[in-house]
């Protein structure tokens, strides 16, 4: 007799315990931590490179000041000298924050730690109750459309998310300043179009799977369908959504806060681009890079045991 070997028969996956995926997901947090901050660290050095380069560095506006001397002018140029050399500051600079000590910003004569401490939760507030809203009418409405199905409810959505995309962040918040409306809400009307156009072509594809239409053929509610069948396919996709919407609204609360004149980390910045503060600038572009790196690892975190079970 005549054995034969047989080849290409998959053997069953064994599927991982959650014991095994907590093991593994304690194992990679250091590494993730380690990428956040290297790309942090880089970051920061490419806002401060892009200060250094920009036009007009190293001026003041206070020599424009005809009263002030040769000698004055000249004393403001070497109090700001230090700057010039961008790798020198970085490194300097670096060696202060490890010293838990962030400098001082030249603008505004106080320490960026202390002015971070103000504004941030300023800034934390607005980007909370824009998500909020953002997503509560965004998602409400996406499930309106796909559950209902009704083409003149698409119709309505499609056209408002269009006329809020073509305006920009700093035009809809001039035009909140010209109506005198909350400036907070301006937020989610930026989040918004993004949460309802991605959730309605989730839950859309969600809803178009076999087991859903045959769930929905057996006379099945539209409630419990949308619990028992179509989230738990669109919840992975969802939660990455919502990492990406908060780096958004982190992102338009800069010329929110600038033209509204709330006191946040998006004043903070725009002040500082205009003083060419560079010490003020570099912690604010690592803040605005760090606030970024992890809502979307912790979306990705969060959705992987999701994208487990799913597979």
């Amino acid at each position: 007799m005549v054995r034969r070997a047989v080849v290409g028969i998959d053997r069953p996956a064994i599927p991982e315990s959650p014991a095994q995926r907590d093991i593994e997901l304690l194992s990679a947090l250091p590494k993730l931590a380690a990428k956040i901050l290297l790309t942090v660290v880089i970051g920061g050095f490419l806002g401060a490179t892009l200060v250094r380069v920009a036009p007009g560095f190293g001026m003041d506006e206070e020599e424009l000041d005809a009263r002030l001397s040769d000698r004055s002018v000249q004393a403001l140029r070497d109090a700001h000298a230090s700057d010039g050399n961008l790798f020198a500051f970085y490194f300097r600079y670096l060696n202060r924050m490890m010293h838990g000590d962030l400098g001082n910003s030249r603008t505004l004569q106080r320490p960026v730690s202390q002015l971070v401490a103000e504004r941030l939760p300023e800034t934390l507030k607005s980007v909370g109750l824009g998500l909020l809203l953002g997503w509560t009418l965004g998602f409400s409405l996406a499930v309106a459309v796909v559950m209902s199905r009704a083409w003149y409810l698409d119709l309505l959505g499609s056209l408002l998310v269009g006329v809020l995309l073509c305006l920009p962040a700093a035009v809809l918040a001039l035009l909140f300043v010209l109506a005198l409306a909350p400036a907070r809400l301006l937020l989610g009307l930026v989040v918004f179009p993004k949460i309802f156009r991605y959730s309605r072509n989730l839950l859309g594809r969600s809803a178009a799977l076999p087991h859903v239409l045959t769930a929905r053929a057996k006379g099945l509610g539209n409630m419990r369908l949308l619990l028992w069948h179509i989230m738990p396919t669109a919840t992975p996709q969802l939660i990455a959504l919502l990492g990406v919407t908060v780096s958004v609204a982190f992102t338009a609360a800069i010329p929110m806060e600038a033209l509204c004149d709330i006191p946040g980390i998006g004043q903070l910045a725009w002040k500082a681009a205009l003083g060419r503060d560079v010490a003020l600038l570099v912690n604010l572009t690592m803040i605005v890079t760090l606030v970024t790196l992890v809502a979307n690892s912790a979306a990705d975190t969060i959705g992987k045991p999701f994208r487990t079970v799913e597979a």
